[in-house]
């Protein structure tokens, strides 16, 4: 009897583990390395939320990939025995109808999503924990929810090592793509029929060749708060909120399940250095997110800090996904920005089938860039998922 093919994956964040796991569904041992403990605490897909949601300004390819990836996350939510996601819908927000809502809203309306325009009192009068002030525009999406971040990779994680699959603390110092081979720091060696390079943002110090320097770095600063008490039930209620103007865009995530309210920067810095620098984020840091939120929220000083802290995404010049082949057994998943968590269940099953059939590995990288729909087969392999 043949032995299964070996899959060798570097970093256990959500697009490492979700890579394993597509592949030990195809029938591969996997192997993976990691340099830190899982939930890695310095990683960028280790917090306690991501959202997923149908917005996306003027790209229609990221838009139509999130049908498939609810899909693939209830493929998943199967797998696991729990579902980590709670819907929230979209209010989405603009000092103007154009630029990003703007290209949200029509592209949504093109692909006849159902999306409610709301002026700015009706936004306060329908939910009274954020204020009227400076509203141009806005709209409601019924769709839309809160990932369980730092649940999901655990959970991921623990459903992977009992099903056979090795996750090994060890830390990778030097990447062969032509030998699907990984050189440790402890100068050993680790190998397999295919290798994975899924290292956040240590993957450009480790392949600066095929990544740097279009993909880098950047420090990224949220801030954890406490409603006060008269809006705390209506907060338990809230969709999430979108204000992502270029020149000072911020996203809050409502306080479910147990979680704390959080305040994230939709610029990215592009800065940084995901290996040295500390994760804790300074009062001016977090001074500068709390000022494009305070005109949204009403009530703001009745807020309480709970805490601030920075984390690193791997950015893409253009903010597109890097999925591509460095050898014919290796292939690097990069450039996830803070945009990726959402799918990377459907990316790790898309690179599970597309890992022994060129014609869908083609097809893959492209896809995954949000620059092409999905070739003919490539979801269809993905165990009916829908296109």
């Amino acid at each position: 009897m043949a032995s299964a093919p070996t899959a060798l994956i570097l970093g256990a964040g959500i697009m490492g583990l979700s890579a394993a796991w597509g592949l030990a569904r195809r029938g591969y041992a996997v192997r993976i390395v990691e340099q830190d403990a899982v939930p890695n605490p310095r990683g960028a897909s280790v917090d306690h939320h991501r959202l997923i949601r149908h917005a996306y300004g003027a790209q229609a390819g990221y838009m139509r990939m999130v049908d498939p990836a609810y899909a693939a996350w209830d493929m998943l939510w199967r797998d696991l025995g729990e579902v980590l996601h709670i819907p929230t819908g979209v209010l989405a927000v603009s000092g103007t109808a154009q630029g990003w809502l703007g290209d949200s809203r029509a592209t949504l309306a093109a692909d006849g999503h159902a999306v409610t325009d709301l002026t700015a009192q009706q936004v306060a009068s329908r939910f009274p924990i954020f204020t009227e002030a400076g509203i141009g525009a806005a709209f409601h999406m019924a769709t839309g929810g809160v990932l369980l971040a730092e649940r999901i990779v655990a959970g991921l994680a623990r459903l992977l090592a009992a099903h056979g699959v090795v996750i090994e603390r060890a830390r990778a110092v030097d990447v062969d793509p032509a030998r699907a081979t990984l050189r440790l720091a402890d100068g050993g060696e680790r190998s397999a029929d295919l290798l994975v390079v899924g290292a956040g943002p240590w993957a450009p110090r480790l392949l600066p060749a095929a990544l740097a320097p279009r993909v880098v770095a950047s420090r990224q600063v949220l801030v954890l708060l406490e409603p006060p008490p008269q809006h705390r039930e209506a907060w338990a209620r809230a969709p999430m909120l979108l204000d992502l103007a270029e020149d000072g865009g911020f996203y809050a995530v409502p306080p479910v399940a147990g979680t704390p309210l959080k305040i994230g920067d939709h610029r990215f810095s592009r800065t940084g250095d995901a290996e040295a620098d500390s994760r804790d984020a300074t009062a001016a840091e977090a001074e500068e997110i709390l000022a494009f939120a305070r005109p949204r929220l009403r009530d703001m000083a009745g807020y309480r800090i709970l805490g601030a802290r920075a984390c690193y995404y791997d950015v893409e010049d253009g903010e597109r996904f890097v999925i591509e082949p460095l050898s014919p057994r290796c292939l690097v998943m990069s450039g996830f920005t803070g945009h990726g968590f959402k799918f990377a269940p459907v990316l790790g099953l898309a690179l599970a089938a597309a890992s022994s059939d060129a014609a869908l590995l083609g097809a893959l990288t492209p896809w995954a860039a949000g620059q092409a729909a999905p070739a003919p087969g490539l979801l269809a392999a993905l165990e009916g998922i829908p296109a």
